[in-house]
């Protein structure tokens, strides 16, 4: 039997491993799974469709799996799936998907999140990142694998964040952040590369120095296309596996929309948008681009 505090309410249909820690006054939704030797801290709340793996902690007050803040959603069945050993801490909201997000909303395994910090319907996180408290990520973003974002610290959404990058406390991120870089500032721009992420990653002291020549000739020096700049620095590195995805990366979002890759692929019914704000508000004054987020 799951160790199930009796003041804790869980759903019947809820799945729990018999390992499972399950604090006081926590709630679990309907059709949730919960794998082996996670531990919910007391007030934890899991939502509807939620599949968490093997050995988190969900810290009190935290809510994942919760309805997306998004208007268009309709209550369409929609899920949020968590991997292993991750760290949930305080008061952080993780929503499910959306029907026209794709409907999940995915984390992956060994994250830290802290603290307050949010994440939107139809985020997808990869493996080891650390998202620092009071960060906000927009519905839709990206967060790649080795991210470290600092506090308060906000994301546009439909933006990446790119593997092994830095975003700076405070930071308002508007378009995709480049890998290997670190960005500060409102809005953020590109400082330096990750050189400190990228050995504690294993990579070689040519891989750094190549990133290196990369920052300066991508996001420094005056002058030139970027496809230009592109260009020479795949010819001067043809065998570098991470100058080729800062490559490939660079380029996507330049091709994207406002330096979003992502948001050129969105698939929005901006007529059920209107429909449903007219039915808020009335069709004078009603916003169609409400609830995009």
């Amino acid at each position: 039997m799951s160790k199930i505090h009796p003041t804790a309410v869980v759903d019947s249909t809820a799945r729990l491993d018999a390992s499972v820690v399950v604090g006081p006054w926590c709630v679990i939704g309907a059709n949730s799974v919960i794998g082996a030797e996670t531990e919910l801290r007391s007030h934890a709340v899991v939502g509807p469709n939620t599949t968490i793996g093997r050995r988190n902690v969900i810290h009190s007050f935290a809510v994942v799996g919760g309805d997306p803040q998004d208007l268009k959603y309709r209550g369409e069945d929609t899920a949020l799936v968590i991997g292993d050993r991750n760290h949930i801490r305080e008061h952080v909201s993780i929503h499910r998907g959306t029907g026209n997000g794709g409907g999940v909303t995915r984390i992956g395994s060994d994250n830290l999140i802290m603290a307050v910090a949010h994440v939107a319907h139809d985020c997808v996180i990869g493996d080891q990142t650390v998202i620092a408290n009071n960060v906000m990520l927009a519905g839709h973003v990206h967060v790649e694998d080795f991210v470290n974002i600092g506090g308060a610290a906000g994301i546009h959404h439909f933006a990446r964040v790119g593997t092994c990058s830095f975003v700076g406390a405070m930071a308002r991120c508007s378009k995709d952040v480049p890998p290997f870089m670190v960005v500060e500032g409102n809005p953020a721009e590109v400082r330096k590369h990750n050189d400190v992420a990228m050995r504690r990653r294993g990579y070689t002291e040519d891989d750094v120095e190549a990133m290196r020549t990369a920052f300066k000739q991508l996001f420094l020096k005056k002058g030139g296309g970027m496809l230009d700049k592109v260009t020479a620095l795949r010819s001067s590195y043809p065998d570098s596996k991470p100058i080729e995805i800062l490559c490939a990366m660079v380029l996507e979002a330049g091709t994207g929309v406002n330096g979003r890759a992502l948001e050129s692929q969105r698939s929005d019914d901006k007529r059920a948008s209107r429909l449903h704000s007219e039915s808020l508000t009335g069709p004078q004054g009603s916003d169609p681009s409400a609830g995009r987020a």
